[in-house]
């Protein structure tokens, strides 16, 4: 099974910056842009994109969810909005955005009732993105609002039913040391989630992804060019004398060292990131940097919460249970054009044979979208591929499986996948989906 384990992957393409928009061979779903998951030198598709693409749902609860481009007059202006319509009134939850994207839909991230999640960037240059969560019961209310992160994307991580928030901390290591976020491998990352409707900052739990990310970027440095660094002033202020390509080497080795140092600090290990610091950095300027990464730190995403969990809550431990996966109902296959190329694409759900139980309601999809081959549009198979898919209690892929030729691009496609979880009982469920995918000609 392709699993994304403890979301490793997930928050790893969180913490990089997307340079690039592509077009896309599009899956059917509500809405005609799509996917979530921000990935370095990838595309970054949305619901809404500079006033491109729209998105309609109406939930059970009587609230209607719609994300589209903002109307001026008869004409669409190149600006995104989000509005939530009930019993002939309406909120306009987003007013005007460069792009505004549906993260969750119909989930409990804790809060005590249904939400939908909205990510909005203002603009196309702010590295940094605004993640709202407004209650779909009657009226919509407006829950929570997170800022300082370049992207968030919330997930049942551990397949507990519970759900976090992945997101990084952009707005404090963004400029820092006079570094734009750009230049950065990855931004460190912060894992949040609603306990006792308390937003906690924890991190602390996911060792394994920070272990994951500080191997990576050990693996990258030069004991040479460490040395080198350890022998500077530590800043690199650019008056000094230096050939260009040393002073290169010696700012790269300068941020490796601080992600390095971020992704302790950030896990809640503070001693060994200040021991890591120590056998690292310039000892002149140790004192110096040390009191701008917690300056810095003090100013980012964690100002905005209410706590830190080190260790889960007795409110955690006593809500804690493995997640059982529901069977999938049979899906009426949904054809949907893709405006680029007059193509469709299909896809059509199916009853995997097993013995566990149905759940009420399917998972309905909001992000479902395909990268075409390399070769072009113009070579797009004709064959359908089968791919199982588990999505979470948030509506997000937990893991994609081959079944039968599936091609392993269409699983690194799945796992950016975005659906209205499954019911039972009134309460969202995870869930077991055989998807068939294919394009018509």
């Amino acid at each position: 099974m392709r699993s994304l384990e403890n979301r490793s992957q997930v928050a790893a393409l969180l913490a990089r910056r997307s340079r690039a928009f592509p077009s896309r061979a599009l899956l059917p779903a509500a809405f005609f842009c799509a996917a979530s998951i921000l990935c370095h030198g990838q595309m970054h598709p949305a619901t809404c994109h500079d006033g491109s693409g729209k998105y309609q749902e109406k939930f059970s609860t009587g609230v209607t969810v719609s994300v589209g481009a903002v109307r001026n007059g008869q004409l669409s202006a190149r600006a995104c909005e989000a509005r939530l319509t009930w019993s002939n009134q309406e909120l306009l939850a987003v007013p005007d955005a460069w792009e505004v994207d549906v993260d969750l839909l119909g989930a409990d991230v804790g809060l005590g009732a249904p939400v939908v999640a909205f990510k909005i960037k203002k603009s196309d240059i702010d590295p940094q993105s605004v993640y709202q969560l407004y209650s779909l019961k009657k009226p919509p209310l407006l829950l929570r609002t997170l800022t300082g992160g370049s992207s968030y994307s919330a997930a049942d991580t551990d397949m507990d039913s519970l759900v976090e928030i992945w997101t990084d901390d952009a707005r404090a290591v963004d400029g820092f040391e006079n570094l734009p976020l750009a230049s950065l491998d990855f931004a460190p990352a912060v894992v949040l989630r609603f306990e006792d409707r308390q937003l906690l900052d924890v991190s602390s739990q996911f060792l394994s992804h920070y272990d994951s990310q500080i191997a990576e970027v050990r693996s990258h440095l030069d004991v040479q060019e460490l040395s080198d660094f350890r022998n500077s002033t530590g800043t690199l202020s650019m008056n000094i004398v230096l050939p260009g390509d040393q002073l290169h080497r010696l700012m790269r080795t300068k941020i490796k060292v601080l992600e390095i140092v971020w992704s302790y600090l950030y896990s809640g290990r503070e001693q060994q990131a200040w021991h890591e610091l120590a056998g690292m950095w310039p000892a002149a300027d140790y004192d110096r940097i040390r009191a701008a990464i917690l300056e810095a730190r003090g100013r980012g995403i964690l100002k905005e919460t209410d706590g830190v969990s080190l260790q889960p809550s007795h409110w955690f431990l006593k809500k804690r249970s493995p997640a059982f996966v529901f069977e999938e109902a049979n899906e009426t296959p949904q054809e949907t054009p893709d405006p680029g190329s007059g193509r469709f694409a299909s896809v059509q759900s199916q009853v995997h044979a097993a013995a566990n139980p149905t759940a009420d309601t399917k998972p309905k999809s909001i992000l479902l979208q395909r990268q075409p081959p390399s070769s072009g549009q113009e070579a797009l198979p004709k064959s359908n591929e089968l791919v199982d898919l588990v999505i979470d209690v948030a509506g997000k892929v937990h893991s994609a499986k081959s079944a039968g030729s599936t091609s392993k691009d269409l699983l690194d496609d799945a796992a950016g996948w975005n659906f209205i979880p499954a019911f039972k009982s009134g309460h969202p469920v995870a869930s077991h989906l055989r998807l068939q995918v294919g394009y018509m000609q």
